[in-house]
């Protein structure tokens, strides 16, 4: 699909800028498909198409479109929403815009799913695509039964499962983690041994990149995560290298680690920070995918392109 002409939803997001910028310099034709008119870079083109749950003009807003990347969407840092809320924007709209693509002629469906649909938080589990899935909230049972809703639909796609996105203009859990490690303070990370697996905004884009040009059917979810998962204290490591600095890790014994977030009343940041989650990309490497930054460098980069 070189040159080929895509449709974007949820351009205005983290992600979706991102694609955007990064689809357009590849040589992709990007039309951005919005719920209200924006400013948008002058080298793409966009349709309105009002609310992704009740959209309009899907018809013209899909004509020659190749292939369609969607982004849009509840994340997790919507918890706390209904679950209701979940099914209608994350499951009921994206089946409805792949019927929407089948129906334009569309040739893929590239849906940005996530690792929650395939586990909790945490897992000690290295985890592929073949594993049953065992989402934990509502985030990731909604995009979970997205991806088996595609299933139905007769257009190609293909889910690919995020693991942690990074990258400038971060938001949550890694801009938390960010934040700790631009302060001076020595942080208690040096003993956790438990990795990690992340996923650069560049390995990202290589990762939709490599699922457009992919040649045959797909039809399946595909996990995207950098090859190279990290302990928490490698990834302040990193960061702190990136502003020039040492590590500045104190060895504490996780138990500890874990009674003094309890006790702080983020009993919850300890699964995020000290128990494993690593994902498995070996499908998506098999299938073509050349992810460009190493996990450790994207990191640095990250810090040194913030300073």
């Amino acid at each position: 699909m070189a040159n080929a002409r895509l449709a974007l939803t949820g351009g205005t997001g983290f992600i979706g800028q991102h694609l955007l910028r990064e689809l357009t310099r590849r040589g992709y034709q990007v039309r951005v498909l919005l719920r209200r008119p924006t400013m948008l870079p002058p080298d793409c083109t966009s349709a309105v198409i009002g609310d992704i749950a009740r959209p309009r003009n899907m018809a013209s807003a899909l004509a020659d479109v190749d292939a369609i990347i969607h982004s849009a969407g509840l994340s997790v840092a919507a918890s706390g929403r209904p679950e209701d809320d979940y099914r209608v924007l994350n499951v009921e709209a994206t089946v409805g815009l792949a019927r929407a693509a089948q129906r334009a002629g569309v040739r893929r469906f590239v849906f940005i799913s996530t690792m929650r649909a395939q586990a909790g938080s945490c897992d000690p589990r290295v985890l592929t695509e073949e594993m049953e899935p065992r989402p934990s909230d509502a985030f990731g049972r909604s995009k979970l039964a997205a991806e088996q809703g595609l299933a139905e639909v007769g257009i190609d796609w293909v889910a690919l499962r995020l693991a942690t996105v990074y990258g400038p203009g971060v938001t949550g859990n890694m801009a938390r983690l960010i934040g700790l490690a631009r302060s001076r303070l020595p942080l208690p990370f040096g003993a956790v041994a438990a990795r990690r697996s992340l996923l650069s905004l560049d390995n990202l884009a290589a990762a939709v990149d490599c699922a457009l040009k992919a040649e045959g059917p797909l039809r399946r979810p595909l996990i995207a995560a950098d090859p190279q998962p990290l302990t928490v204290g490698e990834m302040v490591a990193a960061m702190r290298r990136g502003l020039g600095r040492r590590p500045g890790l104190v060895p504490v014994p996780p138990k500890l680690l874990a009674a003094l977030l309890r006790a702080a009343g983020r009993a919850d940041a300890y699964e995020r920070l000290a128990e494993p989650l690593v994902a498995d990309p070996s499908a998506l490497l098999r299938l073509g995918w050349s992810p460009p930054v190493a996990t450790a460098t994207g990191l640095e980069q990250l810090m040194r392109s913030a300073t």
